[in-house]
């Protein structure tokens, strides 16, 4: 892919010639904060223009010491000698600004909500759920994330049937987007006898979290219900009436929060909850790239419908979109290797976005 236009690199310096100089002289501090974030994503920006433009500008003084009939015979020989080297610098140079100029999903630097699901295996789906969950939880601890459990419906023997949490940091979405789909297990529960391998499936879904200035929702369009809270939680949970459910009516979602203390940090999770799932509805109609609606994103939890596979006889992760295999399940499931796979369908992603702006 060729490099990006004189014109396109000098408009991107001048914007960050504005930004700094807006910056310094002490603007407002809505203003403040804001420019603050387009500085930071236009800083390695800057350090890229000005890297590819110093590879450009040593190529072309080679170029002109081979083509300048006066150049000495030794140093055109040894220009000649340097070209390709060059050459080669200035093309990795574009290609790394490239990259830095591709299109930016505007939710990448978002926090994110986490939902994983049980899907087709019953017990065993319920507990690989559980497992699924403690790496996620594992990889934001890495992260220096926080993690908080919105809601939670356990498995009958163990694990979960379905959990909502909260995943608060910078450039969450960006890291996670990549793991909605259904995940497939294939291993030998602890209850079976013959040790035959099983499959079972859950399903995970990621959303950006939306702020209220993302999206606005009409309080005259919902429907709260106010209820006891379910499962664990002992006599404080059959005595009050924390939990919430609320239903959008205009787009028929309905979102459930409990919590056994608070009603008013469950309504308060729950419209946090509903604002992402409508956010993220209207970003799938805007982009025809994304899936059109949440089902479509996280299936049905049938075993067919796999975006990875996770078998733990050989100790193997496959993911089957971009046909990565790695023999280090333990270490991805312990979120100590999940970068790999993130960093691996990261790369995939970029690749498709450049052939497409190259087809442009």
């Amino acid at each position: 892919m060729p490099a990006p236009s004189d014109a396109k690199l000098e408009a991107i310096l001048a914007r960050h010639a504005i930004v700094t100089a807006t910056l310094n002289g002490a603007p407002e501090p809505e203003l403040f904060v804001a420019l603050s974030r387009e500085l930071s994503d236009l800083e390695p920006v800057v350090e890229a223009i000005n890297a590819y433009k110093a590879r450009d500008a040593e190529l072309a003084g080679i170029e002109s010491l081979v083509s300048d009939p006066a150049t000495d015979p030794d140093m055109r020989a040894l220009a000649e000698d340097e070209r390709p080297a060059v050459a080669a610098a200035v093309e990795r140079a574009a290609a790394s600004l490239n990259l830095l100029l591709l299109p930016k999903d505007a939710a990448d630097e978002k926090s994110a909500i986490l939902e994983i699901r049980a899907g087709t295996g019953g017990d065993e789906a319920a507990l690989f759920a559980g497992d699924l969950f403690r790496m996620y939880a594992r990889y934001a601890e890495l992260k220096g994330w926080r993690v908080e459990v919105m809601s939670e419906s356990e498995g009958t023997a163990g694990g979960i049937k379905e959990l909502v949490a909260e995943i608060n940091g910078r450039g969450v979405f960006a890291r996670l987007k990549f793991e909605s789909g259904v995940h497939r297990v294939q291993r030998v529960p602890a209850t079976e006898a013959s040790g035959r391998i099983h499959t079972s499936a859950a399903t995970v879904a990621v959303l950006p979290e939306a702020e209220e200035v993302d999206v606005h929702v009409n309080e005259a369009d919902l429907k709260i219900d106010r209820m006891r809270a379910q499962g664990a939680g002992g006599q404080h949970v059959n005595k009050t009436e924390s939990a919430v459910r609320i239903t959008h009516m205009p787009s028929g979602i309905v979102v459930f929060v409990q919590d056994e203390r608070s009603q008013h940090k469950n309504r308060a999770r729950a419209m946090a909850l509903l604002r992402a799932r409508l956010y993220e509805r209207e970003r799938s109609s805007k982009d025809a790239a994304r899936a059109a609606d949440r089902k479509s994103q996280v299936g049905s939890g049938d075993r067919s419908e796999r975006i990875r596979t996770y078998n733990f006889p050989q100790g193997r992760l496959t993911d089957h979109r971009i046909n990565l295999t790695l023999y280090k399940l333990e270490e991805v499931l312990a979120g100590t290797a999940l970068d790999e796979v993130v960093d691996a369908l990261t790369t995939e992603h970029q690749a498709e976005l450049l052939a497409a702006e190259g087809a442009l």
